[in-house]
């Protein structure tokens, strides 16, 4: 039997600075709930709004994976590695942090807010060498299927980590059904509804839901909603 846990949007914790509207799956900063620590190895997905024109100025990390997807607007990135960029939705961004990095992160725009998800890994090896990576997606790709946009290595679709992980993003007309089948034995999904409405395997779920499963081999998907968007995260559970 598949064991279940279920986050509902308006359970997030939520931190507005002004300049920067977060919503937090799991606990962060000032948000701290024992029981949302994380899914497995992922530790931290935040639902992020930046204001024109602000950001997060020079901060470091080091021995975590930090993938940021954009969902709206341009975010201006910049690292201690040398990286100079801009991700815009449609892209996706990947960090081995490793032994240590700076970056910062801004709206460039003076005038529409950017809207990202970041979401933070356990490595599954650590003080690695840090390393950047950024790719543009064809959002076709996931029309009526799910686009694999990360893996485990630089031979498989999408930006890539240093952990056993692979996220998936999927764009359904309403009652669109398929399956997901796990890539590796033991781990767990966990499912983010960007947009719409969305069952898994019996599991109704609504924009900004999120919704982890494990102790099985695969899951049902079927869009309740025109344009329902998914993100899947697969990640090991230990």
């Amino acid at each position: 039997m598949a064991k279940t846990v279920l986050h509902k949007a308006s359970t997030r914790g939520h931190a507005n600075h002004g300049w920067l509207d977060s919503y937090h799956s799991f606990s962060f900063a000032n948000y701290y709930n024992p029981e949302r620590i994380h899914f497995g190895a992922l530790r931290v997905l935040n639902d992020d709004t930046v204001s024109e024109g602000r950001g997060f100025g020079k901060h470091p990390h080091d021995n975590m994976e930090i993938i940021s997807i954009p969902l709206e607007g341009d975010l201006q990135h910049e690292d201690s590695m040398g990286n100079v960029a801009v991700i815009k939705k449609g892209d996706i961004q990947a960090m081995s942090a490793g032994t240590g990095i700076f970056h910062s992160e801004f709206n460039k725009h003076k005038d529409a807010p950017v809207k990202f998800l970041q979401i933070w890994i356990f490595p599954n090896k650590k003080n690695v060498e840090p390393r950047y990576s950024q790719i543009t997606l064809n959002p076709e790709e996931r029309h009526n299927k799910l686009q694999q946009v990360l893996s485990p290595a630089e031979t498989e679709a999408g930006v890539w980590i240093q952990q056993d992980a692979w996220f998936s993003m999927g764009k359904f007309d309403k009652d669109f059904s398929t399956q997901y089948t796990f890539k590796k034995k033991g781990d767990g999904v966990y499912a983010f509804v960007l947009n719409g409405d969305i069952t898994i395997d019996g599991q109704q779920l609504h924009n900004r839901d999120g919704f982890g499963i494990w102790e099985t081999d695969s899951v049902s998907i079927t869009a309740n909603s025109q344009d329902a968007e998914l993100l899947l995260m697969e990640v090991p559970m230990t």
